[in-house]
């Protein structure tokens, strides 16, 4: 009883530790970035410039809108530039007690989940942002001019990433499914026509009804779709 209990103690003390360098990480990255929060704030406000280059300032109406709004930038980029070291962290801790062939699927898991989340952040903001800012701002005429709060514009910056973000892991979620038995090989396949339709309602849930913005993402992630099943065949048959 004792030597489980030591056991026990010693991967709960391993826990502790891993949690705390990861907590330090992405206080480190926050407070670096924080730093820099003047000139990463510029750099969240390029698509909103490219897509009204006569809009190149934002406003704020409350005292403190700035200041939390460049500490929610801060934590932002703290939790992304942390997220490889929390990643190192819980490979440490789990590794040990994982078969070989166990290792080498969670390091293709964590490769291909990250590249494809990173990818969708991308593309959001170097393709959707810009193209959504423009036809929303069109709307600005003599008598209505647009005033973007800081805050609310930032929400929306994050809000688009994360929904490309996540939207992007359609085809590894699909291969995943496929190579664990969860559906059929060729399911995916089938029933395309359902699986776009839910594509669409989903991109005009993400995008707030945005038509634009709809098919901004609803196209790569039809393209997403079908190279997910085609991934799906070739790896269906590997064990």
């Amino acid at each position: 009883m004792s030597v489980v209990a030591g056991h026990f103690s010693s991967h709960l003390a391993e826990l502790r530790h891993r949690v705390l360098v990861s907590f330090l990480a992405i206080l480190l990255c926050t407070a670096t970035a924080y730093a820099f929060s003047e000139q990463l704030a510029r750099f969240f406000m390029a698509p909103l410039i490219k897509g009204h280059p006569t809009l190149a300032r934002l406003v704020y109406t409350n005292l403190t809108e700035a200041f939390v709004s460049y500490l929610k930038i801060s934590l932002l980029v703290g939790l992304m530039a942390g997220f490889p070291v929390c990643c190192h962290q819980a490979w440490r801790f789990v590794s040990p007690g994982l078969h070989r062939h166990e290792r080498q699927m969670a390091r293709r898991v964590v490769f291909w989940g990250s590249a494809l989340f990173a990818g969708g952040i991308v593309f959001a903001y170097y393709v959707v942002l810009p193209q959504t800012l423009s036809f929303l701002l069109s709307f600005a005429t003599e008598r209505l001019i647009p005033l973007p709060r800081l805050d609310s514009y930032l929400t929306f910056v994050a809000r688009a990433a994360l929904a490309f973000g996540l939207s992007f892991e359609i085809p590894f979620l699909m291969v995943m499914a496929t190579k664990v038995g969860i559906v059929a090989r060729g399911y995916f396949a089938r029933r395309r026509k359902y699986f776009y339709l839910a594509i669409v309602v989903l991109s005009f849930l993400l995008t707030v009804g945005d038509i634009v913005s709809t098919i901004l993402l609803a196209l790569p992630l039809f393209g997403l779709y079908e190279a997910g099943i085609l991934i799906s065949r070739v790896f269906a048959g590997k064990g």
